[in-house]
C-alpha cells in the first residue's frame, strides 16, 4: 500500500476505496448489492460506523467513514472480511452463471498473498485518503454522487439508487447517513453539485 494512503488517524473520518478483485463486476446482481447495503447498515447500527456518503457501482465501492471507536482500521477490515464471506457464500449457492469463472479469479488472487487460503474477494488496502477539511468532505461527496453519472447510469446523481445522494437532496435512502454540515465553497463547484444531484430538471 503507498504510504499516502495509510489510516494514520483512526478517530478522523476517510474517504476510501473498496475495490472487487480483477475488477469484477460482481454488483451487476442485486443479491451482490443486498449484503453491502445490509452490511452498512448494520455497522451503522452496532459498530460505531458513522456513514457520511456512499456509492456502490459494479465493481467497487467508495464510502466516506469514520469510527465512532476511534478503530477505523478494524471496523472497515471487519466489514471486508463478513462481506467477502458472504458474497462468496451467495455465489456458491445461489444461482449465479458465472460461478466457476469467479470462483476461479478469486482463487488465483490469493497466489500472491498467504491471508486467505481459499479465496480472496476484494483487494488489498483501502486507498484511505483522510478528510481533514468541510471543503474536502464536499469535493469527494460530490465525486462519489457523480460517479453514476459519469458512468452514463443516470442523468441525475439523486436517482442513482444504491448511493447517498438521494439522503442529501431529499433526506432519504436505502440507509440512513450522518448529513455532512454544508460548508461556503466554490460556487462553480456548488453549482456542479446542485445541476446533477437537485432539482435542476
Amino acid at each position: 500500500m503507498k504510504e499516502g494512503y495509510i489510516i494514520r488517524d483512526q478517530e478522523k473520518p476517510h474517504f476510501v476505496t473498496c475495490t472487487v478483485i480483477d475488477w469484477i463486476d460482481i454488483f451487476s446482481r442485486k443479491n451482490y448489492r443486498d449484503v453491502i447495503i445490509e452490511s452498512l447498515d448494520f455497522c451503522i447500527k452496532n459498530k460505531g460506523m458513522i456513514l457520511y456518503g456512499y456509492v456502490m457501482m459494479t465493481n467497487h465501492l467508495h464510502l466516506i467513514v469514520q469510527s465512532k471507536d476511534n478503530n477505523l482500521s478494524g471496523l472497515l477490515r471487519d466489514f471486508k472480511k463478513f462481506t467477502a464471506k458472504s458474497i462468496l457464500e451467495k455465489i456458491q449457492s445461489e444461482p449465479e452463471s458465472r460461478r466457476e469463472w469467479m470462483l476461479e479469479r478469486f482463487s488465483k488472487a490469493t497466489e500472491t498473498h498467504n491471508r486467505n487460503k481459499t479465496y480472496q474477494f476484494w483487494q488489498y488496502g483501502n486507498h484511505a485518503e483522510e478528510i481533514f477539511t468541510l471543503y474536502f468532505m464536499w469535493d469527494k461527496l460530490n465525486y462519489i454522487h457523480l460517479n453514476p453519472v459519469r458512468a452514463g447510469l443516470v442523468e441525475k446523481g439523486y436517482r442513482y439508487l444504491y448511493s447517498s445522494a438521494s439522503n442529501y437532496t431529499y433526506g432519504k435512502g436505502l440507509i440512513e447517513v450522518e448529513i455532512a454540515e454544508n460548508p461556503i465553497i466554490d460556487i462553480n463547484k456548488k453549482n456542479e453539485f446542485w445541476k446533477y444531484n437537485n432539482y435542476d430538471e
